[in-house]
């Protein structure tokens, strides 16, 4: 699967950006002729979580896992994938809403007894039936499609002649409590036998089955009804298998990599699949230009977009919506969330939350970016200062120890150590306006609400309540606006 450079327009500025497509649509051709349609199974509790969450709402790198199930088998199906819910069914409709359709499963009765509930939804709509699953983040379409090409490349043989069921295998040492899969002497499937039902001879086998399948749908719908009760009183959708067997179909299978299959059963898988997950995202934006220190430190979610020649130093956590364009330099120990930054950036030991800086903009170290804010092209923002809901212009220079909050700050502003915007009043916000090269003092304090025009200033330690004309100076406490030759203000 193939990494993409595109142009993003983010905002009014192009920006050359490092997509990590984990789910590349064009390695797989869909046959306008032979349709696909998927399950998904997602109805189980996850009681090995111990979690008031359902297990297929755990995010892996910022996507909950039923996201992930989703993205892979919408590269495949023609048709929008239907997911079986259950517990807590209303999270997983909330998070999805239209993009899947659903069927519940109301009682816990296995994997055939899931499948049964798509089959008003989806019998006589499809040629092939793909089943995978919720808690498996890690499934890639470039794993899956090849089973779709299997039975497509046969489809036209006799229905004796063509596959029944396309299954993947993997071999592992850990079962991780996968069935085994038992062939005959010849090498073909015979059949699947859960782990709570092997032998022990059978529980030696290697080749494990993760219960990913594909379905000629005419047989599948046509012989569900065959799986009988198991003696733990569920519906295996292993036994199709051996019932495929006995009617004398075929039953192909392909080998899977080993951590595409990695179910989730536990906060201990969680953080396995996460760590896969993280790696791969990682070796995506390296490939397309991005360079990262050290991949071991670095969190990098999956929606974040990163441009060429960006670099991101040790212990840097980007996540959500976030942009960065090329040229910049994040981190170390940077946390961004849900905000643009621009190219030839600079951010080291700070955070920023839903905020926006612009083309050569530079923040750090130990600054914050609150909501709303924005900083425009060539600003420095240093070290312990924080901007909330406020635009700093062109070219401003944002000393140490400041806070600008509900404030517009034009442009070559100077604003000196310990500047502080008094924005609430005990009851309501109020706004704060700076003009073009203003020249704040160190400690001063705006008193919202409250303007300076342009090119006025402030003296070192200046309490400022009312308005300051273009060019003036106020100083004092509370501030007074300088009078020509006013010797005191020199």
């Amino acid at each position: 699967m193939g990494d993409k450079l595109k142009l993003y327009n983010v905002p009014e500025r192009k920006i050359a950006i490092s997509v990590a497509y984990l789910y590349e649509p064009s390695i797989y051709e869909k046959s306008p002729m032979i349709k696909v349609a998927s399950v998904i199974l997602a109805a189980g509790y996850g009681t090995r979580m111990k979690s008031d969450l359902p297990k297929m709402m755990h995010p892996v790198m910022g996507c909950p896992m039923i996201v992930w199930a989703v993205q892979t088998a919408e590269v495949v199906s023609h048709l929008r994938p239907v997911v079986v819910v259950g517990h807590r069914k209303e999270l997983i409709q909330d998070l999805l809403g239209t993009r899947v359709r659903y069927a519940e499963q109301a009682e816990m009765l296995g994997t055939g007894h899931a499948v049964m509930q798509a089959t008003a939804l989806l019998k006589g709509q499809s040629d092939m039936v793909l089943v995978t699953y919720g808690d498996m983040p890690l499934l890639r379409s470039s794993t899956i499609a090849p089973l779709v090409e299997r039975m497509q490349a046969q489809w036209h043989s006799s229905s004796t002649e063509r596959p029944a069921i396309v299954m993947l295998t993997v071999e592992r040492a850990d079962a991780q409590g996968f069935g085994r899969v038992i062939r005959n002497a010849r090498g073909e499937i015979q059949k699947i036998v859960e782990e709570a039902d092997c032998t022990v001879e059978q529980k030696k086998l290697t080749e494990l089955n993760p219960g990913i399948y594909c379905f000629d749908a005419e047989w599948l719908w046509d012989n569900l009804s065959a799986i009988e009760l198991s003696a733990k009183g569920e519906y295996y959708l292993t036994d199709m298998v051996a019932i495929a067997v006995q009617q004398g179909r075929l039953v192909e299978s392909l080998p899977a990599p080993v951590e595409d299959v990695d179910g989730i059963n536990t906060r201990v898988h969680l953080s396995h699949a996460t760590t896969v997950m993280r790696r791969r995202i990682l070796e995506r934006h390296m490939v397309n230009g991005v360079t990262i220190i050290d991949p071991q430190n670095t969190y990098i979610e999956d929606s974040v977009l990163v441009g060429q020649d960006s670099v991101i130093w040790p212990g840097t956590v980007l996540q959500g919506q976030t942009v960065i364009g090329s040229h910049s330099t994040i981190g170390p120990h940077a946390q961004i969330v849900n905000s643009t930054i621009g190219n030839h950036c600079r951010v080291i030991y700070s955070f920023i939350e839903q905020a926006r800086m612009d083309d050569g903009s530079e923040i750090g170290p130990f600054g914050h970016l609150r909501k709303g804010a924005h900083l425009g092209e060539g600003v420095h923002m240093g070290n312990f200062g924080e901007v909330k809901n406020s635009y700093l212009g062109p070219g401003t220079k944002m000393g140490h120890f400041s806070y600008i909050g509900d404030a517009t700050v034009g442009r070559g502003v100077n604003i000196g150590a310990g500047t502080v915007t008094c924005n609430y009043d005990g009851r309501a916000k109020h706004e704060t306006q700076i003009g073009d090269n203003v020249f704040l003092g160190s400690d001063t304090m705006l008193v919202a609400p409250v303007s300076l025009g342009d090119a006025a200033a402030t003296g070192a330690g200046a309490v400022v309540t009312k308005d300051v004309p273009p060019g003036a100076l106020a100083y004092g406490v509370p501030a007074h606006i300088a009078k020509p030759n006013d010797s005191s203000s020199t």
